[in-house]
């Protein structure tokens, strides 16, 4: 039996050579790329989740390192809140940067890991492709997971929307949610490069029901992007690409060095009911 479980029925799933299937007769494809595409919501042919551009942007930045320091105190928690023997679950995993350095992390301190990447975006699953051999990956909503009641240990949640009542669901008893999110002035040089009047970014309300806040930690330290190309890699896959005027976006097209704050907030959450 696999990790996953039938989206139509709700059956557990069995992986074969190619497909994954339940015992109601259910099949589903493993892409070339290594997951199974278990998102059941309607609009054939739509766009769902982050596009090629911002997924081939993101994948050239974290490559270069600027976001390690994040990645290593999420490891970190992951190890201190979890047992010898792990099921991992990341929620909005993306291309699984952040998903292969938490199963390798684990591996090297010596826990037994089996861990899930969850995203809506086949494109970020497609770009996952050198990590996926070790992981197990399907395209689905975090809000809607083909996964068993609580059957995950760790839940990551990283910028991402957080379905709380999914969450709880997929989580063992005194299992955690371990979420990273944006400070106040994470990447504000940028900004005050782009816009006349930048702004800070919102303080979220950190309680959430069904929860306690177990530990909470933050990473601040300064990127220095030393080409152009490392600029518009980090601008293009944040959301301000996307709500940003053709005049403002013109500002960073002769930027060659930027000094910019990376400022990341972790809270470590318990499932409490």
């Amino acid at each position: 039996m696999s990790c996953f479980i039938c989206p139509v029925c709700r059956a557990g799933l069995s992986r074969n050579e190619k497909t994954y299937t339940c015992d109601n007769g259910h099949s589903f494809d493993i892409s070339k790329s290594g997951y199974v595409n278990l998102l059941m919501l309607s609009g054939k042919g739509r766009q769902h989740g982050d596009d090629r551009e911002m997924i081939r942007a993101r994948s050239d930045f974290l490559k270069r390192g600027f976001y390690d320091r994040l990645s290593l105190e999420i490891c970190k928690c992951a190890e201190k809140h979890s047992k010898e023997d792990v099921f991992v679950i990341d929620a909005g995993c993306g291309e699984c940067k952040y998903t292969a350095d938490i199963s390798d992390y684990l591996e090297s301190v010596g826990k037994q890991n089996t861990v899930l990447g969850i995203d809506i975006s086949k494109d970020a699953l497609s770009a996952a492709k050198p990590r996926s051999k070790k992981l197990h990956l399907a395209v689905a909503s975090s809000s809607a997971m083909p996964v068993a009641d609580e059957a995950c240990d760790v839940l990551i949640n990283i910028f991402s929307p957080f379905c709380a009542s999914e969450f709880l669901r997929v989580l063992k008893p005194g299992g955690v949610v371990i979420r990273a999110y944006p400070l106040a002035r994470h990447l504000w040089e940028l900004k005050e490069l782009i816009y006349d009047t930048p702004y800070e970014n919102p303080e979220p309300d950190m309680s959430e029901c069904g929860f306690e806040i177990v530990e909470q930690v933050s990473a601040r330290y300064k990127m220095e992007l030393s080409s152009n190309d490392e600029v518009m890699s980090l601008f293009k896959m944040t959301p301000y690409y996307y709500r940003t005027g053709p005049d403002d976006k013109k500002k960073l097209e002769e930027i060659q060095h930027l000094t910019c704050s990376a400022e990341f907030g972790i809270v470590v959450y318990k499932k409490i009911i």
